[in-house]
């Protein structure tokens, strides 16, 4: 039975560096699309005339809309797969029971708050046009967020 607990544990193990790649992965994808949309893409499509930058946004944002999605969904679920591989390791969360779960609930709040933005900004619904005129500030609003996770994040990986 030791070889066999060996051999799961070297397996959990593997799990849990897949799910941390992919949830690292997926936060550079979604936070490093919106820096290249926010600040190299919109300067540079204010410049095209408005039929133009219409069809621009309209085909950009098609093949965004999908990578935020799946980047959405690699997140939610590497980061319960994550947060049970925390869990797991009860001696180091017992020192800093408190201070991990307040932490990780504002994280998750306000990773909540980046998807409904991100969502948002790439999609179609009719009742979130206003956010979209003005997606220069929302985005740039999004950024500050995801800033506030990414600190909060190599906090918890650092001093819990």
């Amino acid at each position: 039975t030791s070889a066999f607990r060996q051999r799961n544990e070297w397996n959990m193990d593997i799990v849990a560096i897949l799910s941390r790649w992919a949830h690292v992965g997926a936060a550079v994808v979604l936070v490093g699309g919106t820096v290249f949309m926010r600040f190299a893409l919109m300067p540079a499509a204010k410049e095209l005339p408005e039929d133009v930058h219409n069809s621009l946004r309209e085909r950009v944002m098609g093949n965004w809309r999908k990578i935020v999605g799946i980047a959405i969904l690699l997140l939610l679920l590497s980061g319960i797969a994550n947060f049970f591989f925390v869990l797991k390791d009860k001696p180091r969360l017992e020192e800093h029971k408190s201070l991990y779960h307040s932490l990780i609930g504002i994280k998750i709040i306000l990773a909540m708050v980046v998807f409904f933005l991100a969502s948002a900004l790439s999609g179609r619904a009719k009742g979130l046009e206003g956010l979209r005129k003005k997606s220069g500030f929302w985005m740039g609003l999004n950024l500050t967020l995801a800033a506030i996770i990414i600190a909060i994040a190599g906090y918890l990986k650092v001093a819990v």
